[in-house]
């Protein structure tokens, strides 16, 4: 368990590490990283408003990731793959809400 471990606290870490320039509004329109979908990428604009209310919410994905796994490792069950499971279930319960809340923002904004 302690690679599960290391695995999901460095994975959640990395995340929120590579959130940052989207937050801060450093990384341009690209096909590669960001919230890349075609609104976005023709308009500048939209792409540095979305791109860092999206980089917060991946923020929180990681370090609540991270967070997680480590509470987890010392409340769950001995099961490795009761603590994987139950790490991945945090993982996309966070990940889906960085995605919908992120897409309702998109909506939000070209409504306005």
């Amino acid at each position: 368990m302690d690679i599960l471990l290391a695995l999901y606290s460095f994975g959640g870490l990395l995340l929120a590490a590579l959130s940052v320039p989207l937050i801060l509004r450093k990384i341009p329109p690209n096909r590669l990283f960001g919230f890349r979908i075609p609104s976005t990428l023709s308009n500048p604009s939209l792409w540095y408003q979305v791109n860092a209310y999206t980089g917060r919410r991946f923020l929180v994905v990681g370090l609540g990731t991270s967070l997680g796994s480590i509470v987890l490792y010392f409340t769950s069950p001995s099961s490795a793959d009761a603590y994987a499971l139950s790490c991945l279930g945090l993982f996309l319960a966070l990940f889906l809400w960085g995605i919908i809340s992120s897409f309702l923002y998109l909506k939000s904004v070209q409504e306005n």
